[in-house]
């Protein structure tokens, strides 16, 4: 049984109940002072206890997408290795396979023309050997014939630490969302590659280029967009590529397209943070190198380093939100600098979740298309 299926959820929630109905049964008969009698009273308590708590974190496990399986939850994830895909038709092989096809949840309808497509793809860095699997929304317009010879922009969209890639598909809607979106005329047809920034589970990395570790950053700015591109119809070009992401995800998106506005024309952080934590759970990022520090700090790098020239949107809430003082210095920060384009999303209330998140997720898009070219 999987870790977010419904078949452990709801015998975890079973045995609560039994559980609790089995002590309220027992309790008389167990009150006395003798050992036998405290012990059985101390196991039911602490049985009623565990179980609760398990429920209620497979429960939050489920809504929130912490953890994609038990594996990823004790940190043996092992899907690694290179591949190479050479299905017939593709533009060229490259580091990319397609492992699953299916249709946009939420949407009734199988043909990719009507509906559009999400794959569930494995992707392996050739210069960073990084390896991460990943979804891919593909608009129905993808698969138009009057499209056949058209190419589309591509929004990379990150979950937060440690989130599941599925989550951004099944919880936060975006391939539903962006369908919607085109259909009634917001947005423009577009490529979305889902995906978690913990590149390196079970560490944080964020999306750092750890010294004699993973690097992260440098996977996201230049080998996930071309191994994308060299499979898929993506527009080449500095105005091509996006990307959105919440809470970690959220600021390494405005990290990434600070530091390369030649590859992100667009970036957008709901309910980001801006400067990179050292914590338990992600050991020591920056191995006593100040530099790679300061430039993980993105108030450092608006304070001494020129503007850049992209665009960059933020979120938060007045109630509900860590982040809002900071995001509204981050906003003036921003507007001092003649080249860096800001825009914001300031929600009257709204805590740090999948809820708040979802009602920032349309107008984000729609903001990403708006800036991103196409042929």
């Amino acid at each position: 049984m999987g870790l977010t299926s419904n078949n452990t959820l709801v015998p975890a929630a079973l045995a609560t109940v039994a559980l609790f109905a089995c002590t309220v049964w027992l309790w008389p008969r167990l009150a006395r002072r003798g050992w036998r009698s405290v012990s059985g009273r101390v196991g039911l308590l602490f049985a009623v206890q565990l179980s609760l708590f398990v429920s209620v974190g497979l429960f939050a496990n489920q809504t929130f997408g912490f953890y994609a399986s038990w594996a990823d939850l004790f940190g043996q994830e092992t899907d690694q290795g290179v591949v190479v895909d050479h299905t017939p038709g593709n533009r060229s092989s490259g580091p990319l396979r397609v492992t699953e096809i299916g249709g946009v949840p939420g949407r009734s309808g199988f043909r990719p023309s009507s509906v559009g497509q999400v794959q569930k793809v494995d992707i392996v860095g050739r210069t960073m050997h990084i390896a991460s699997p990943a979804y891919i929304y593909l608009p129905p317009e993808y698969f138009q014939e009057r499209y056949r010879a058209r190419t589309f922009p591509a929004a990379v969209v990150l979950t937060g630490y440690p989130g599941t890639a599925r989550a951004l598909v099944d919880k936060l809607h975006y391939p539903r969302t962006a369908l919607q979106l085109v259909k009634d005329g917001r947005m423009r047809p577009m490529i979305l590659v889902m995906l978690r920034p913990t590149v390196a589970p079970p560490r944080d990395t964020e999306c750092v280029d750890v010294p004699g570790g993973p690097q992260t950053e440098s996977f996201f700015a230049e080998d996930l967009p071309q191994a994308v591109t060299q499979h898929y119809r993506v527009t080449e070009g500095p105005r091509s590529w996006g990307i959105i992401g919440d809470s970690t995800g959220g600021y390494c998106a405005l990290k990434l397209a600070m530091h390369h506005p030649g590859v992100y024309a667009a970036g957008a952080g709901l309910s980001p943070y801006y400067k990179a934590p050292v914590d338990p759970t992600t050991g020591d990022l920056f191995q006593g190198d100040k530099a790679l520090r300061n430039r993980a700090n993105l108030w450092w790098c608006l304070k001494h380093l020129p503007g850049p020239d992209t665009s960059l949107l933020v979120s938060s809430s007045k109630e509900g939100e860590a982040n809002y003082k900071d995001t509204l210095k981050f906003i003036e920060r921003v507007k001092a600098k003649e080249t860096t384009r800001i825009s914001s999303i300031i929600l009257e209330s709204g805590g740090h979740n999948f809820n708040t998140w979802r009602r920032e997720i349309p107008a984000t898009l729609e903001w990403v298309s708006g800036l991103l070219g196409d042929r």
